[in-house]
């Protein structure tokens, strides 16, 4: 990246998406690596409440009028990968690989879970 490019990264809360990301706070909320400007502040939303509620909402409406409209969570989990990708738990288990890696926990394939209630 050129010198005094910016990076922000909004994963930071689930490890980051970028290779030189560390965890920072609002007291010190950047740092340089490798001459780049790293932005990577935990719940980046909880500085901007209303421009978040707005985002989300935008986001989680569409999602629960297909909930309403196709049946139900599982329908909508087993047709949208994107809505599949966002769980974390389903029925009980834990579905994140990286969280269970994380913390010693064992998970489930999301996938099998679906099919072996259908």
């Amino acid at each position: 990246m050129k010198r005094d490019s910016v990076i922000i990264d909004v994963s930071i809360d689930q490890g980051g998406c970028f290779e030189t990301s560390e965890i920072t706070n609002h007291t010190h909320p950047v740092f340089r690596k490798y001459d780049v400007i790293h932005y990577c502040v935990p719940n980046i939303a909880s500085r901007v409440a209303r421009t978040a509620t707005y985002a989300l909402t935008n986001i989680f409406a569409p999602i629960l009028l297909d909930i309403g409209e196709q049946g139900g969570l599982k329908n909508v989990i087993w047709q949208n990968a994107g809505v599949r990708n966002a769980v974390y738990i389903y029925q009980g288990h834990l579905t994140s690989k990286y969280i269970g890696e994380r913390f010693s926990i064992p998970t489930k394939d999301l996938d099998l879970l679906i099919v072996s209630h259908r």
